[in-house]
Order: structure tokens, then C-alpha cells, then sequence
């Protein structure tokens, strides 16, 4: 097993994880200004957005840029001014480093090394966006970004028919009609809110059944990042809410997918995954059945 005292006096550096406004400047905290005042240096996902945080904020701590593209040439760097004794503030663009951006990989290495890892709470998206939603707060699962071919997509979903929380997804404006399409189809048309520029002058929260905000956006296009939120599970009458559709025959399964409108190729994919079942062999009794 492996200790850690975040505050005990230790003669290498430490790794803070500052999180930063998903939007609105002011929801900085004191203690994440003071911490990137004191640093010796700043780990930033995309420097040219983080020099306005600062700028905003009069800090002067200089950055290094630590992203996807470069964190396995910038680790051992950092590593080595830890190790050396400075102190480390890693921020990403917006919110919880790690939390679908940046930062597991450098938190990992310093866990590996014996460095402390001290995070400090803030804004992140999905949390905020959760408890005004009006969905039940916990339990929830958060999922973030889903893949973004259809398919793959549908499969993902699929995962989580029997999940009894709410769950929480990350996307983006123009691929969000196509999402809740997959949403409406996996999950029997569940009650969903889409939240999009939290806490901007344009915040917004739009709330009902997935079919009627899919109406909605064939009329209105939105812009801004958006919060998914989809509702537990409710399922069709002939399968209790406690079950799932693997407990129906694996006719009416597939009859049921189509009816959501799922391609063929979509219903064996998503059949073979729930009922742990190879395709070749679901193929097979699908095609002889249509």
C-alpha cells in the first residue's frame, strides 16, 4: 500500500490540480489564485488560453504546455522538477484536469514516484449541471464524451441499459441531434436535459422526453458545449423496469431494436454485445428470422 500526508513537510515538490471556470471568471476560487501565484510553474493543456486566466487574475507564474500530444516527452521533465523540490500547478482549459481533458498520465507517474498529489475542488461541468437538472441527483454515472460513429456510439450506450442513475454525457452542439437519436432509441425514449453554456449570460436548460428535444433541434440550432443528462431507465411494459431486453425472446429483441430504428447491422452489434452472444451466430438467426 502507499501513504500520503498532502501537507507534511517533504523535500520534493508537489503536484497541485487547480481546476479553472467552465465559463463565468469569477467562480475562481481564493485558494486556486493563491495556489498558481506560489507555484514555480504552471502545466498548462493550451497555454494561450490559460495566459488570459492569469492575465485576468495579475499571476505571473510562467507555463509549460503539457498536453496529449506532448505528455509522454513532458513527463519525465516534470518529474524531474518535482523530484528537485519545486511545486507544480497543472490546469487544463476548463474545469478538472483529467475530467475528460488532460492530467491522469502526470498524476500516475507522480503516484509512482511517491509525489504528492493535491487537488482542489471547483467547477466541473458534469456536477453543475446535475444538481439543477431536476433528475435524480445519485446515485449517476459519469460518461463523458461518447464515440462518435453511430454504431459504436449505439454500442456504448447499450452498456449502460441497466444502469439505475442518471447519466451524464458530454457533446458537442453539432453532433447533439444525432446523440439524442441513439439516446431516444437505447433507452425507450427516456426523459433527458441538455445544459449548454453553464455559467455564461446564455446558460440554458432544456428539459423533456428525448423524442420532443429532438423535435426541437430539427428547428433551432444551439452553439456552446453541452451537458447530456439522461434519466434512469424507464423500459417498455412488457419488460419491468428491474430487467432488461435480453429477458424478452431473442425475436422480439430484435424486433424492438428495429422498431427504434436501429440499422441491421446496428441490431446484431447491440443484441450479440447485451446478450454476450458472438455475431456470427446472432447474424445468423437474424437473417433467418427476417
Amino acid at each position: 500500500m502507499q501513504r500520503q500526508q498532502s501537507f507534511a513537510k517533504n523535500e520534493e515538490g508537489c503536484l497541485y490540480l487547480v481546476p479553472t471556470p467552465i465559463g463565468n471568471l469569477q467562480d475562481m476560487t481564493y485558494r486556486s489564485v493563491a495556489t498558481l501565484q506560489e507555484v514555480d510553474v504552471i502545466a498548462a493543456e493550451d497555454t494561450r488560453n490559460t495566459i488570459k486566466l492569469l492575465n485576468h487574475f495579475a499571476i505571473t507564474t510562467p507555463q509549460i504546455s503539457l498536453h496529449e500530444h506532448n505528455y509522454q516527452e513532458r513527463i519525465p521533465q516534470l518529474l524531474a522538477r518535482l523530484k528537485a523540490g519545486e511545486k507544480i500547478a497543472q490546469v487544463s482549459d476548463a474545469g478538472m484536469p483529467s475530467i475528460s481533458d488532460p492530467g491522469h498520465e502526470l498524476v500516475l507517474a507522480c503516484v509512482v514516484e511517491r509525489i504528492p498529489v493535491i487537488a482542489l475542488p471547483g467547477a466541473t461541468a458534469g456536477m453543475t449541471a446535475l444538481i439543477a437538472s431536476g433528475l435524480t441527483p445519485q446515485p449517476f454515472t459519469f460518461i463523458g464524451f461518447l464515440p462518435r460513429k453511430k454504431s459504436q456510439q449505439v454500442e456504448a450506450l447499450a452498456a449502460y441499459t441497466q444502469s439505475c442513475g442518471t447519466l451524464i454525457f458530454y457533446e458537442s452542439p453539432f453532433r447533439l441531434k444525432d446523440t439524442l437519436k441513439n439516446v431516444a432509441a437505447v433507452f425507450h425514449d427516456p426523459q433527458v436535459v441538455i445544459c449548454r453554456e453553464l455559467t455564461k449570460i446564455h446558460e440554458e436548460y432544456l428539459r423533456g422526453k428525448a423524442s420532443e428535444l429532438i423535435g426541437y433541434l430539427e428547428e433551432t440550432s444551439l452553439r456552446g458545449e453541452c451537458v447530456l443528462l439522461v434519466a434512469p431507465t424507464e423500459f417498455p411494459e412488457e419488460v419491468s423496469r428491474d430487467e432488461d431486453l435480453t429477458l424478452l425472446s431473442i425475436t422480439e429483441h430484435f424486433a424492438h431494436l428495429k422498431a427504434a430504428g436501429l440499422t441491421d447491422k446496428e441490431i446484431i452489434k447491440t443484441v450479440a454485445s447485451a446478450r454476450q452472444m458472438k455475431k456470427q451466430e446472432v447474424y445468423k438467426i437474424f437473417h433467418e428470422l427476417v
